[in-house]
């Protein structure tokens, strides 16, 4: 059976429609998070993200745009990934279940201080809102980045972003802006850091006295 052809131009429609209800909807929200990340990086804390499939890529997206850099030269800050590590990831789905992939990686490595991020565009992905409640638990701070409807993602995180759509698509297309933003946020506050708090240690030249 062939699936019926999607017009690129609808969608590019549809995904506008959705960018402008989430500048109705969700901009606070998107802009409490970014202070989240501050706070959590700016009192020495780690940024946790995870996801599966598609959400997954986002939570990567959004560590590497910490640790690495988004628009300008400046320090590393402190994020991790729980999807990107093979013989963790098989380790615990295989001796514990898939459900607990997150949730043992943020019981060893979160606590109060840190921010951990669960992404899910469903609301429903079991192992996401096992993440999210054993972060709460161990005293991080929680956000999970939804859909529409956050679901029990949403009852188990201390910040919601719900991207205000049901297809998959469109949220994940939003997904990535609002890493986008965040870490827009994130680089407006190191602006205000002296040059030797912002300078990589790994790009600083040799300095003699």
């Amino acid at each position: 059976m062939t699936a019926p052809r999607v017009d690129p131009t609808d969608a590019m429609r549809e995904h506008i429609a959705v960018v402008e209800a989430a500048v109705a909807e969700i901009a606070p929200a998107i802009e409490r998070f970014g202070d989240l990340i501050v706070a959590a990086l700016g009192g020495g804390g780690t940024v946790l993200t995870f996801g599966n499939g598609g959400s997954a890529a986002d939570a990567q997206h959004l560590a590497g745009e910490l640790i690495g850099r988004y628009t300008v030269n400046r320090r590393p800050l402190r994020a991790v990934t729980l999807s990107v590590d093979p013989s963790v990831v098989t380790c615990i789905a295989n001796d514990f279940g898939y459900e607990d992939l997150f949730g043992r990686q943020v019981e060893a490595l979160a606590g109060p201080g840190d921010l951990v991020v669960g992404i899910t565009t469903s609301g429903k992905s079991p192992n996401v809102i096992r993440g999210l409640d054993v972060g709460r638990r161990r005293g991080a701070t929680t956000v999970a980045l939804t859909g529409s409807e956050p679901g029990p993602a949403g009852d188990v995180a201390d910040h919601v972003v719900a991207v205000p759509s049901r297809r998959t698509a469109r949220i994940q297309e939003v997904h990535t802006l609002i890493v986008h933003l965040v870490s827009d946020a994130v680089e407006d506050w190191l602006a205000a850091e002296p040059p030797d708090a912002t300078e990589p240690i790994a790009s600083r030249e040799e300095r003699v006295p």
